[in-house]
């Protein structure tokens, strides 16, 4: 008897790592979130419709010098209809630390709100690299008090994973962008498993949103709903952290104060 439930607990587990792996977004309250910019159409009311989309991370800024048209509109919209909020930006080669300024100065993010780094290729001359990646990362975490979070291809996170070791992106939760139904090659070391894993879009449609055509870009988030509603914005900073910061001799930047005062009415 003893064996048997052994036998069945090891076979729950399995099954459990599996899901993770394996479609998670047909699990029945799986939450699923979207990400967009302003060329994909949303029809709130229709959207509403849909009671397992509980986040929306929209683009705010490319490079330096491109603000999303739709970014401030729809986050109001959003707000009203009580989504989780999220913003990211679109990393270009050069600067970064200039990018990041430029993304907070425009996104101004509350304590919560999702930020990001899209890291489309990290080969391209085109869209920032990785060792680009981790001076905005560091700029993003110095001025605000928290990391952001990472999304990137199964390709360039393989790449990171084999040849930027750097602890700055284990830091970072991973939104992985993959479109086959299964991760058998997941590229473990700097993260143990996804945060958020993007698997439908005008690449693979797997899932249609109400309110949404077949270009929207749709995650899952690793757990439940109510874990992420728990985690989000995904990344936090503490009083006890910012206290230290502050101490460091660092130039504290409205948002940064903001997070003081917000973190010490949670201590």
């Amino acid at each position: 008897m003893r064996v048997s439930f052994l036998i069945a607990g090891l076979l729950a587990t399995c099954s459990a790592m599996a899901s993770e792996f394996d479609k998670p977004w047909v699990t029945p309250g799986a939450p699923l979130i979207l990400d967009c910019y302003h060329a994909n159409g949303i029809d709130w009311n229709l959207l509403a419709t849909e009671p397992r989309v509980v986040a929306i991370i929209h683009k705010a800024t490319t490079g330096s010098k491109k603000i999303d048209p739709q970014y401030l509109a729809r986050r109001q919209e959003a707000a009203s209809r009580g989504y989780l909020w999220g913003s990211y930006h679109l990393g270009l080669h050069g600067n970064p630390e200039k990018q990041a300024d430029y993304y907070l100065k425009h996104v101004k993010p509350g304590a919560n709100e999702l930020v990001a780094l899209d890291l489309e290729d990290v080969t391209s001359t085109k869209f920032m690299n990785a060792a680009e990646a981790i001076r905005f990362i560091k700029r993003v975490k110095q001025r605000i008090g928290r990391y952001p979070v990472l999304y990137v291809n199964s390709r360039s996170a393989r790449i990171i994973t084999e040849k930027h070791q750097h602890p700055v992106f284990s830091n970072t939760p991973l939104w992985y962008a993959n479109f086959s139904g299964s991760l058998d090659r997941f590229p473990r070391g700097l993260w143990s498993s996804y945060t958020l894993w993007q698997f439908s879009s005008e690449i693979l449609t797997q899932q249609a949103i109400p309110g949404t055509a077949y270009d929207m870009d749709v995650n899952v988030f690793n757990g439940t709903m109510d874990d992420l509603k728990a985690q989000w914005p995904l990344t936090r900073c503490d009083a006890t952290m910012l206290a230290s910061e502050g101490a460091s001799g660092m130039a504290e930047t409205p948002v940064l104060k903001t997070r003081r005062r917000q973190a010490r009415g949670r201590s």
